[in-house]
């Protein structure tokens, strides 16, 4: 009794491992679920939207100006940003608000994208961080899964 009980305990766990393993490789190479939080891509994606992010166009290097992005925050390693991609290395930038007077330009470097919310207004973005790494990207917003009457895909902008 005792070595049935055993055997399906050690047959249980080897399954629930490879099943963690696959999800694991399918999560960190495939693509993810997100949940969305915060103001700064309205109204494209608003408070508590659930988006897919998939990771393969970051390995691929298909990451394209108008494209939503999730990426770790040059701030905090623990927190995920999203946000559009406005330049691609060495692209040219206007980096001041609206309401100034005199524009200010910078490029963005190799190996670097900047990034910008939808809701200018009350977004932190590049204009505040400069540009960020490519390797700080997590993946590319392709699907809004929830709320269900915004399913589908996310229409690209054309970026100013």
């Amino acid at each position: 009794m005792f070595r049935r009980v055993l055997g399906k305990t050690l047959g249980f766990m080897g399954y629930t491992i490879q099943y963690g393993c696959i999800a694991h490789c399918a999560f960190e190479y495939i693509g993810e679920l997100v949940v969305c939080t915060g103001p700064s891509m309205e109204p494209t994606i608003v408070n508590n939207d659930v988006v897919f992010s998939e990771r393969l166009s970051r390995h691929f290097c298909k990451i394209k100006k108008g494209d939503i992005i999730i990426a770790k925050s040059p701030f905090d390693p623990h927190v995920n940003v999203c946000k559009r991609v406005i330049g691609l290395e060495g692209d040219k930038i206007c980096t001041s608000a609206p309401s100034d007077i005199f524009k200010t330009h910078t490029y963005v470097p190799q190996g670097h994208v900047w990034l910008e919310g939808d809701n200018l207004k009350n977004s932190t973005d590049s204009r505040t961080y400069g540009p960020i790494p490519y390797a700080l990207i997590r993946g590319r917003v392709c699907y809004k899964l929830w709320p269900p009457h915004n399913f589908g895909t996310l229409i690209e902008r054309t970026v100013r």
